[in-house]
């Protein structure tokens, strides 16, 4: 017989057993949600059976059914399975957010009687978003940002009357805001729908009477802005679209705003802070066309300001002295790239931290109160005015960087006592003493002028002038651009070598010639040869004083002369960004342009993309040799102990490359586009930075006969240009090669190649988008880097590519956009596994 207190633990096991299956019998919300975890392959949150109410993330109400359900960042994958979530009717809250999910279940929308907040946010759902949205009638709070959404936005939110934040930021919305949206959602808080690539005319605004933040940046919104600013805004982010005009209607004060950013539009004057904005604490207008006055005079008003950039809005006044008194709390004032005039005001009373008058009409000299505070700064530039600084408190490496193009002047300490002890008994013999020495020194400079002349009309006469060498009195000479070469080539119009002079920018006061060219190259040796470039062939060298150089010959066929190539071979000199290969010099050899360059150590990102050793040149390769140092003439690799192939790695090369595009787009005047960006482009400084070269040669190189420089080199050719007749070289353009790139970095694998599926246009981007348009994205990393950080990480990484890849280019974003869109996603040391 079995014995009682057995038989009692057998009866309690058998309740247990049975009130857990009650509890998940079909058809109940303990079934679904133990189902859900199921299909998508999850291990149960309670393995001891516990009630599926007492699971993390899961809340019931007192008849034990779901009100509450999140599954946020859980690695789930894939589409959201029938007979799940969706049939929760009583759910309120359901957060699925961070995962990859790809689809949502037909009975999704069944949620609609109870629900009040959904988040679906950082998945890779596609597709339209439809109108059966609106059945959420009772939803609050409407979060779909960082998926893959396409199309326009549904009328149907205009029908949800309670919705106070909606964020569908991040996707491929298309199409206008809806006009029901702004009718109908008149309880909205909160708005973001940036990045995305909306258009059309922005409706009016006015119903939204509870709006606080409304973000709309990185569309493509054309036309007036008048209707956004409402008097309950707190912050208002229209960045990075096509405005033109501003309409502030009369009563509109602003009293609300704390942060505005009207950054990169096509506004023109007419922007009044006059009696506006009071409380503002950031202001961003850069990169429009403003051209005002007293712009400058009437933000002094406005107290609160914290962060003020109006870089490249050409501005033409002067920067009040009163803004010191008045903006005491100002952290950041960037007046870059303008026409402001005047000079400097000691701004002694601002708590400044970044500071940037860069590229401006400023005079004068710098206050030394001013100059005292610099070093507490975290960033300061004065380059590219017309003004004087005592920078004896700055280091010599502070001063070039941030003072390019000023005069250092500190006066010479002297006694005062001494001079008025002193002075008056001495003066008359001072005044003698001058006048003598004068007459002295000018006697002794005419004798030596006279005996220099005469030696060298004597040297003159014993050693005849030098004769031009043909390229047949000299044979062993290799190389394309040879000096010794016959008349029909560009080196037979340098008759003398020494007679050319070569300019480099950092080094003004050391006397190069074409001479030196010549011998730092071996004559231009095929043995120096780096890389066949589209712009020309480039060549190592080392100038006299050990000063290492790469030496672009450039292809000549521009029509520029030789004066506007000089003037745009000094501009581009004054183009600095660390992830920028930067101009050194250049030289006019007959009809020859010549650009100096600073030497990449560690080659090229095509080279080490495809496994050529960072050590081994390669024509293609501008610096994989190995060179010798002072340790006993022994040859080194200058490469950092960072591996190479990791994520972190082809993410800090994505991101450097495009920081330098974006510079190169939104922060020079004018424009440049860089016209052939490709892997081959980008190069690896000695610590392994990546930095772009090759920018801006376009047209002080022109064309040949067998090249059109504005056709993208093959594999990174953007759609667009296939009407040959037509094309025409965009920021747009950039981005598009940009994109390529991108996939290149993700998949490891070339542009062009056999590897790919045959179809119509067989290629990389071809292939890359439409898998990550099927949702399988993650199948097509590089096996080098997928185990070395976060699968998301990349896959986002691809959208990103997929978004600059976009067949149209207005559809495509701009490269400022590109540069915050990866910085979401920069890994972190902590991150890696």
């Amino acid at each position: 017989m079995v014995p009682a207190r057995a038989r009692g633990v057998t009866f309690l096991f058998l309740a247990v057993v049975v009130a857990v299956s009650a509890a998940q019998e079909p058809n109940t919300d303990a079934y679904f949600v133990s189902r859900f975890f199921d299909k998508m392959g999850l291990a149960k949150p309670s393995p001891g059976g516990g009630a599926v109410c007492s699971w993390p993330g899961v809340s019931c109400d007192g008849e034990e059914r779901v009100v509450a359900f999140a599954s946020a960042r859980m690695g789930l994958s894939g589409p959201v399975p029938e007979d799940t979530v969706g049939k929760l009717s009583k759910l309120q809250s359901l957060d699925l957010s961070g995962n990859r999910l790809t689809a949502l279940s037909n009975d999704f929308w069944e949620l609609g009687a109870s629900l009040r907040g959904l988040n679906l946010s950082r998945n890779a759902i596609g597709g339209a978003l439809p109108n059966n949205v609106g059945n959420f009638a009772r939803l609050q709070v409407l979060d779909v940002s960082h998926n893959g959404f396409s199309g326009a936005l549904p009328q149907a939110l205009g029908s949800i009357t309670g919705l106070e934040v909606l964020n569908g930021s991040h996707n491929q919305f298309q199409g206008q805001l809806p006009g029901a949206v702004v009718l109908g959602c008149g309880s909205l808080v909160s708005m973001d729908l940036s990045s995305n690539a909306l258009d059309g005319d922005l409706p009016e605004l006015s119903p939204l009477r509870s709006l606080a933040y409304l973000n709309l940046s990185g569309n493509q919104l054309p036309g007036s802005l008048g209707g956004a600013f409402q008097e309950q805004l707190m912050v208002i982010d229209l960045s990075n679209n096509r405005f033109s005009r501003l309409n502030f209607s009369s009563g509109y004060a602003g009293s609300s705003l704390m942060y505005l950013d009207l950054s990169s539009n096509e506004l023109l004057a007419g922007f009044d802070v006059a009696g506006r904005f009071r409380n503002l604490r950031h202001m961003n207008l850069a990169f429009n066309q403003l051209s005002m006055n007293n712009l400058l005079a009437s933000m002094g008003e406005i107290s609160a300001l914290e962060y003020v950039n109006l870089s490249s809005t050409r501005l033409h006044e002067q920067i009040p002295g009163a803004l010191s008194s008045q903006l005491v709390g100002l952290k950041v004032l960037d007046l870059s790239r303008n026409n402001i005039s005047g000079v400097v005001p000691d701004m002694i009373n601002l708590q400044l931290r970044v500071l940037d008058l860069s590229v401006n009409n400023l005079t004068g000299e710098i206050p030394v109160s001013l100059v005292k505070k610099l070093p507490l700064m975290e960033r300061f530039n004065f380059s590219y005015n017309n003004i004087t600084v005592c920078a004896s408190e700055l280091s010599p490496e502070a001063f070039a960087a941030a003072f390019a193009k000023s005069r250092n002047d500190c006066p010479i300490a002297v006694n005062p006592d001494n001079i008025k002890k002193n002075g008056a008994r001495r003066k008359g013999v001072k005044l003698a003493l001058a006048i003598v020495l004068s007459l002295f020194f000018s006697v002794l400079g005419l004798l030596c002028l006279a005996l220099v002349c005469r030696r060298r009309r004597k040297r003159s006469d014993a050693f005849p002038a030098p004769k031009q060498v043909s390229f047949k009195e000299e044979p062993g000479i290799s190389g394309p651009f040879a000096f010794q070469t016959d008349s029909t080539t560009w080196v037979a119009d340098v008759k003398v070598a020494t007679s050319v002079p070569v300019v480099i920018f950092e080094k003004p006061l050391l006397s190069f010639t074409f001479a030196d060219l010549l011998e730092a190259t071996s004559n231009f040796d095929r043995g120096t040869l780096l890389a066949e470039g589209r712009f020309g062939p480039v060549y190592r060298g080392f100038l006299p004083g050990g000063i290492q150089v790469a030496v672009k010959v450039l292809v000549h066929g521009s029509v520029m002369s030789d004066q506007d190539a000089v003037r745009e071979l000094e501009r581009l000199g004054r183009i600095k960004h660390s992830n920028l290969v930067p101009l050194t010099g250049y030289c006019l050899a007959g009809d020859q342009r010549i650009a100096i360059y600073e030497y990449m150590e560690n080659g090229n990102l095509h080279n080490l993309l495809h496994d050529l050793p960072l050590g081994v040149q390669t024509t293609e390769d501008w610096s994989t040799d190995t060179w010798e140092d002072n340790n006993g003439g022994e040859a080194t690799e200058n490469i950092t102990a960072e591996g190479t192939a990791t994520w972190r790695f082809r993410h800090k090369i994505a991101l450097g490359a495009a920081r330098a595009l974006a510079f190169l787009h939104h922060g020079c005047i004018p424009q440049i586009v860089h016209r052939d960006v490709k892997a081959r482009s980008i190069y690896f400084d000695y610590a392994m930075e990546p930095r772009l070269s090759d920018f801006g040669l376009s047209m002080i190189a022109g064309t040949n006969t067998q090249e059109d420089p504005l056709q993208h080199s093959p594999g990174y050719v953007p759609p667009e240009f296939s009407d040959s007749e037509n094309a025409t070289a965009t920021a747009k353009s950039d981005v598009y090669s940009f994109g390529i790139v991108l996939f290149e970095l993700i998949t490891g694998k070339e542009p062009l190649g056999p590897e790919y599926p045959a179809q119509k246009e067989a290629s990389l981007v071809n292939w890359a988008r439409a898998m990550v348009k099927a949702n399988q994205g993650t199948s097509i990393i590089d096996v080098k880097i997928r185990d070395t950080g976060l699968e998301r990480q990349m896959d986002e990484a691809l959208r990103i590519a997929y978004l600059c890849t976009a067949e149209l280019p207005f559809k495509r974003p701009a490269m400022q956009q590109i540069v915050g869109l990866l910085k979401d996603i920069e890994p972190k040391v902590v991150e890696q596994n």
